[in-house]
């Protein structure tokens, strides 16, 4: 099965080699057919402290590195 891969912007990087990482996706609603937007936060890895908040970076999932973080930062 292939690694899903998200697009989002970091919106906090006060952890160490951690990042949160702030996913937006729009839908349509099932009964009023109007555009929303779900946004979700997901906790990332980034080994070197690189991504600053702000970036816009992809994740791709991994094998679960603690509790919360199981995706990892491939590209800005």
């Amino acid at each position: 099965m292939p690694k899903r891969i998200l697009q989002g912007v970091v919106v906090s990087d006060k952890s160490d080699k951690t990042i949160t990482v702030v996913v937006k996706r729009r839908l349509s609603h099932s009964l009023y057919k109007k555009t929303i937007t779900r946004t979700k936060k997901y906790a990332a890895h980034d080994e070197n402290n690189r991504y600053k908040t702000g970036d816009s970076v992809k994740i791709v999932e991994c094998r679960p590195i603690s509790k919360r973080k199981t995706w990892e930062v491939v590209e800005a």
